[in-house]
């Protein structure tokens, strides 16, 4: 007598794990329903330690770039969800292994029971899982919950079943011997042939009908379409190949702590306004679009952005000055920080003192004229001047008025307490077209690129080629206070190769930081440096 092993189990959890991912992804496409994978991958990242998770996403970044990639946060999601789709099967296959060991050692095999059990198991593991992240689905939580377990159960039954099928002696007594019977190699072929086919059939279904679902740009008429930007007339030009000075909607980054964005009803959703306040209280989108609104130009950048890396943009901001609600909250003498916390299980704290002194940080409902898309925090975002956004929460829920200062998700996990935006220069471009074959001594080659210093604005940016003196460049003048300055540097032809470096100083004179420095804790630093030849 032969009884399947641990490797047969693993092949074969492996095999029903697939289309489990794939019937998750169909259920949360077509009715919003869980998608478990995605969700003990989010729920696993937010236990490991800090130190783990910092590794990981500067291992992620740095393999981004050294692929070339542009987009590094959609390849960072794209590289996430992979991940998460990855665990999974390996937890499937993992758990097949243990299903037909456990079976073989008690000898038994005649019955799908421990398979059911298994899976009824994981399915309640799976649905406490996505409880405690807390997220707002299409669903009830209680129907969330049923489909979750039915869909282990299945994947268990399946389980002890394929078990049963492969125990060689599963013979009847009396049975006729010209019965015929697949052998384990065939059945195991048909498996694998029939898990293909549901999870290929599954993710292009899911993937079909989740393309007519709400679109992650925001389809509506945009302010950039028909307004010029503030500085339209400016003297200064962008050096061709210089990134576009207004960020489009759909290349601004995006960076969090889900695999997939929480989508949020509108008609359901209200911010919620708690601790110590007089009475609490409840907001509705429309309630907090009625205040006068703020209109303000803004660069974002995360705090894990490399050296001259994508994970930065510009847009206009629509919302509403916390200055002009805060008298609303009817704060306690006692309250001195505001603990703000999202849909996704995001925190951070801010002292009550930053927002009374600064009419620029705000509660924000549009991008561009247009509401926050889904993956950029619908319905509502926050924005405080100077840092980055590891301290600005989307998705926002709640507001809860404290009498101290606690850390935030992200400084909990190690990363800088106060995230101050460092000054930053770049080089975009150095614009060297085909009419190079004819250049002399008198042509200039534009070179251009962006600098930023958080809210204290630029003063100064310059250039050097091959290590010899700073030249200044020319600024062009920014949209806001609060973006990032487009510089332009007409340098005159030498033939050969060179490298050219970039340096900044912020409106206060002070020099950008020269010294070399990763993303982790406080943000890179370094002077950004390209070669060229000519």
């Amino acid at each position: 007598m032969r009884k399947p092993g641990l490797a047969i189990g693993a092949l074969v959890g492996a095999f029903v794990t697939a289309p489990l991912a794939a019937v998750f992804y169909l259920g949360w496409r077509i009715a919003g329903l869980p998608f478990v994978p995605f969700h003990i991958f989010d729920w696993t990242a937010r236990i490991l330690p800090g130190n783990v998770i910092t590794f990981g996403i500067d291992s992620m970044v740095k393999a981004i770039r050294a692929l070339h990639v542009a987009d590094t946060s959609s390849a960072a999601k794209t590289a996430e969800q992979t991940m998460a789709i990855a665990v999974f099967l390996v937890a499937g296959l993992v758990a097949g292994a243990f299903l037909f060991a456990v079976l073989r050692g008690l000898r038994a095999g005649r019955t799908i029971l421990p398979g059911i059990v298994l899976g009824s198991m994981a399915g309640v593991a799976a649905a406490l899982v996505t409880r405690s992240l807390g997220r707002e689905a299409g669903v009830s939580p209680v129907i969330g919950d049923v489909w979750t377990l039915a869909a282990f159960v299945v994947w268990g039954a399946v389980l002890g079943r394929a078990y049963r099928r492969l125990t060689l002696d599963s013979a009847v007594p009396g049975e006729p011997a010209a019965v015929e019977r697949v052998n384990r190699r065939q059945f195991i072929v048909r498996l694998g042939g029939a898990a293909a086919t549901v999870t290929v059939v599954g993710a292009v279904v899911g993937a079909l009908v989740g393309s007519k679902r709400r679109p992650e740009v925001a389809s509506e008429k945009r302010w950039s379409s028909d307004h010029p930007l503030p500085n339209a007339g400016a003297d200064v030009k962008p050096a061709p190949g210089t990134r576009p000075e207004f960020t489009p909607l759909e290349d601004h980054y995006r960076i969090d702590i889900t695999t997939i964005p929480p989508v949020v009803d509108e008609a359901k959703w209200r911010l919620k306004v708690g601790g110590l306040v007089e009475k609490p209280l409840e907001w509705a989108l429309e309630q907090i679009r009625g205040y006068e609104p703020l209109h303000q130009f803004v660069t974002l950048a995360c705090i894990s952005n490399p050296l001259a890396g994508s994970l930065i943009g510009t847009t206009r901001w629509t919302g509403v000055s916390f200055q002009r609600i805060l008298p609303d909250l009817r704060l306690k003498p006692n309250a001195t920080h505001l603990k703000l916390a999202s849909v996704d299980g995001f925190y951070e704290v801010v002292a009550l003192e930053t927002l009374r002194e600064d009419a620029r940080a705000m509660l924000a409902y549009d991008w561009d004229g247009v509401p926050l898309t889904t993956k950029h925090g619908f319905p509502l975002r926050t924005y405080i001047p100077d840092l980055y956004g590891m301290k600005q929460p989307k998705w926002l829920q709640s507001i809860e008025a404290m009498d101290h200062w606690e850390p935030g998700y992200w400084v909990e996990r190690g990363w800088d307490k106060t995230a101050r935006m460092k000054a930053t220069s770049v080089i975009d471009t150095v614009s060297v077209d085909m009419m190079l074959s004819q250049a002399n001594r008198k042509t200039l080659i534009p070179v251009g690129g962006i600098a930023h210093a958080g809210a204290r604005g630029i003063s100064k940016v310059e250039v050097r080629v091959d290590g010899g003196p700073w030249s200044e460049t020319r600024l062009r003048s920014p949209l806001s206070g609060l973006t990032w300055v487009i510089w332009r540097y007409d340098w005159p032809f030498e033939p050969g190769e060179h490298t050219l470096a970039v340096r900044c100083s912020d409106g206060k004179g002070a020099l950008q930081i020269s010294g070399m420095a990763p993303p982790h804790p406080s943000g890179a630093s370094g002077l950004h440096s390209k070669s060229v030849m000519l």
